[in-house]
Parts: structure tokens; C-alpha cells; sequence
């Protein structure tokens, strides 16, 4: 039966409401996961929920979170041999979306970005400012936000293929193979000669 009113404590309360929310949403994704299923998990009315977050979107986008510090993570990234920057990437990025399969609230996310506007906006936010904008100046590249986008569109495109849309054979295959495929094109985006624009 689900209880009413407050917890002790509102940071507790709304904790534990994030905490339902994150599993939920990995498990059963967006559109299966409600706010009645939520508050139910987490012992309190829905009312409640709806009080701390606002609506589902809010909800998704403010329990969902990056399961790593993005400036230690992209300090690792852009440490060492240039060259290899994309193959540090690109095991990072496998590394993230291979956790915990099947009930990946990162995976959830990417696949939510597609319909919803508050999980389009966290994804890409958190791509830009937190990862691929710091990434592509510390590796002083040229070009900069051409190259972030370019390397976006390959992450991005990885992501969909292999843990949403689940092409064969890139589903299937271990994730050092994914890594050795994917890593030259993502090198290729960060340090490779671009095209010349036409006048």
C-alpha cells in the first residue's frame, strides 16, 4: 500500500524517489515506467513525486545520471599518446553502454533522446559541455566544434546501432572489437585533415 505525505526529510524523500526512478527507467524505459510505479517503489503518494519533480520528463531527466566523472574521465582521454585519444574514447563510451545490459539508464536515456525533449537536451548538453567541448580543447584541435560534432555523430550513431536498434553483427560482438573497429574513425574525426569548405 502506498503511504502518504512526506518522509522524514525532504532530500531522503526525494533520494529515494530519484533512486525508483533511475532503476525503473533502466529497466522498463520511459514509456513503461510511470509516476504511480515510482512513487509506489519508493513508499510515498504520487502527489509527492510530482511536488519534487514536476512531471515524468523532469523526473527521467533528473534521476538519469552519467556514471562517471566526466572531468577525471576526459582527463584520462586526453592524457598520453595523442594518437590514441579516440581508441581511450571509444573504450569509455563501450564501457558505459556495456554496463549493466538491458537495464542501462544510459542506454535509456539515448534511446529517449529520440522522442523526448528533456532527455534530448541532457544528452546533448552533457555530450557538449561536459565531454566533447573540454575533450576537443584539451586536445587542441583545429576546427573544434566541427570535430566534436563529428565525433558525436559517431558515438551517437554506435550507441543507436549497437544498444538500441541492435544490428548484427555490432551487437553481438565483444566490446574490444567494437573499440578496434570504431577507435580509427573517431581519431580520425579528432586529429584527421578535414575537407577543405568550398568557396
Amino acid at each position: 500500500m502506498t503511504k502518504t505525505g512526506r518522509r522524514p526529510g525532504d532530500s531522503g524523500t526525494r533520494r529515494a524517489i530519484a533512486t525508483a526512478a533511475q532503476r525503473q527507467f533502466g529497466e522498463r524505459g520511459f514509456a513503461k515506467t510511470t509516476i504511480r510505479s515510482v512513487a509506489e517503489e519508493a513508499g510515498v503518494d504520487p502527489a509527492l513525486v510530482m511536488q519534487f519533480f514536476g512531471s515524468k520528463d523532469q523526473l527521467f531527466a533528473q534521476s538519469i545520471r552519467w556514471p562517471f566523472d566526466p572531468v577525471e574521465e576526459i582527463g584520462a582521454v586526453i592524457c598520453g599518446d595523442r594518437t590514441t585519444a579516440g581508441a581511450r574514447l571509444v573504450a569509455l563510451f563501450v564501457r558505459t553502454w556495456d554496463a549493466e545490459r538491458g537495464r542501462n539508464p544510459i542506454v535509456t536515456l539515448l534511446r529517449a533522446a529520440t522522442t523526448q525533449d528533456a532527455a534530448e537536451r541532457q544528452l546533448r548538453d552533457f555530450l557538449e559541455h561536459e565531454l566533447l567541448t573540454p575533450l576537443v580543447e584539451g586536445l587542441h584541435c583545429d576546427a573544434p566544434a566541427v570535430r566534436a560534432n563529428l565525433v558525436a555523430a559517431q558515438l551517437l550513431g554506435l550507441g543507436i546501432a549497437r544498444y538500441v536498434l541492435h544490428f548484427q553483427p555490432l551487437a553481438a560482438m565483444p566490446p574490444e572489437e567494437v573499440v578496434a573497429l570504431l577507435a580509427p574513425l573517431v581519431q580520425s574525426a579528432l586529429t584527421g585533415p578535414l575537407p577543405r569548405a568550398r568557396n
